[in-house]
């Protein structure tokens, strides 16, 4: 039998996924790659965690570890472009990977939506890279606030615009660590502000109203000043204008907006809905092409975006190569909502299962258990509990937060 070529393009929860679902089948006659332009693989829920000191671990998980045999080959590169026709991919080194059957999952990346001075000024956090930049920031704000300099007026004001997911968990996590910072720095807890802007009526827009007030209300527990109905306009050096309201700031913190991969728009012959995504069939094939699946942020399906739907998609369209391989029917995709869950400072979450809403330490354990079961399927028993643990760790190369550790845990 001749051995085909499987690519999958992108290193995330989708790519992961389908490399591994391939892997496990050991009767395929393939040679399976995954490029990725990185040589990582990043936990994205935990990169709060990395902003406020902990280590990075948790979030950075090499692909050697993931795929420790041969049976996926793990390549660093950029993916410039794809030949559909010609079943080819070009990378940045200047290399060409041949393809039988390709699987699109390169994920989502921040949009501005050209909004002025955003792109320039505010910070983003879609990676462990943008994470371990904003925390050096927030450190270098606190040297040069803390005796004899003392000049807080806009330093130690954080602006995190975007109350979904991210910007929620950010917010709460900074409100605790910044106080931890203040009085190492001796300075008065009291010229700090954490501000969340929103532009919609409320926090988290799109999910039930009781389960965004009980959020809400443990965010200005925290301490975290809360603003909706603020529509961002434009930011400048030192002040950021939303409407009717203008903010004096060092710290911009975007966590609104994200698109798929731009890498999509530029292959020939996709099919797009109106936000971008690719449209895909019943087995997750893009349209007009039986041997290119897309997993993850990019397909036009519901729940795209999370996680968990990546996961899912990345697992099937391995199955469906698999099944196209041994000559079987297709599996058709079946969408199912995730599970939500939302940690707000220490020992505390919710957590929505279906209808079911659960908060505070439980809620949080309830994450903690979903962490869990993630690591676990991606790595080696004993490996999924170093990066598990690694959440109770602090940043061992930080001289400001290792000395806290005791206080953070």
């Amino acid at each position: 039998m001749i051995e085909k070529n499987i690519l999958i393009v992108g290193g995330g929860f989708g790519g992961v996924a389908c490399a591994l679902t391939l892997a496990r089948h050991n009767h395929i006659s393939a040679k399976i790659t995954l490029v990725s332009d990185k040589p990582h693989f990043e936990y994205t829920p935990a990169l709060y965690r990395v902003v406020t000191g902990h280590s990075p671990l948790e979030v950075c998980i090499p692909l050697s570890e993931i795929f420790p045999d041969n049976k996926v080959t793990s390549i660093t590169d950029t993916i410039t472009s794809l030949d559909l026709l010609e079943k080819k991919a070009f990378g940045s080194s200047g290399s060409t990977y041949q393809f039988d059957y390709v699987v699109l999952a390169l994920g989502s990346q921040t949009t501005y939506f050209n909004l002025p001075g955003l792109a320039a000024f505010s910070f983003g956090f879609k990676s462990i890279t943008e994470a371990l930049r904003l925390k050096r920031h927030i450190h270098k704000l606190f040297e040069e606030c803390k005796a004899p300099h003392a000049n807080t007026d806009t330093k130690m004001r954080f602006v995190v615009v975007g109350a979904g997911a991210s910007g929620i968990e950010l917010s709460g996590e900074l409100a605790g660590y910044t106080k931890i910072l203040a009085k190492k720095h001796k300075i008065p807890k009291s010229t700090i502000a954490i501000d969340l802007i929103e532009a919609n009526s409320h926090i988290l827009p799109l999910f039930p109203e009781n389960l965004t007030l009980k959020i809400k209300k443990r965010l200005q527990k925290l301490g975290v000043n809360i603003f909706t109905n603020k529509q961002m306009q434009r930011e400048e050096v030192e002040k950021v204008y939303l409407k009717d309201l203008t903010m004096k700031t060092d710290t911009v913190i975007w966590t609104a907006g994200t698109k798929p991969n731009e890498l999509y728009s530029k292959i020939s012959g996709l099919v797009f809905d109106n936000k971008g995504k690719v449209l895909v069939d019943e087995y997750l094939r893009a349209k007009f092409f039986n041997f290119v699946f897309v997993a993850g942020d990019g397909a036009a399906t519901p729940y795209s975006g999370m996680a968990q739907t990546a996961i899912r998609e990345g697992t099937l369209a391995a199955q469906n190569i698999i099944n196209m391989l041994d000559g079987k029917m297709l599996a058709v995709y079946k969408p199912k909502e995730p599970y939500y869950s939302f940690p707000v400072g220490p020992l505390w979450a919710a957590t929505l299962i279906g209808p079911i809403a659960v908060y505070g330490k439980i809620g949080w354990l309830l994450r903690k258990l979903a962490d869990l079961r993630y690591f676990t399927s991606i790595l080696p028993f004993k490996k999924a509990i170093t990066a598990f643990r690694s959440d109770k760790t602090l940043c061992e190369n930080c001289k400001i937060c290792t000395p806290e550790q005791e206080k953070l845990n």
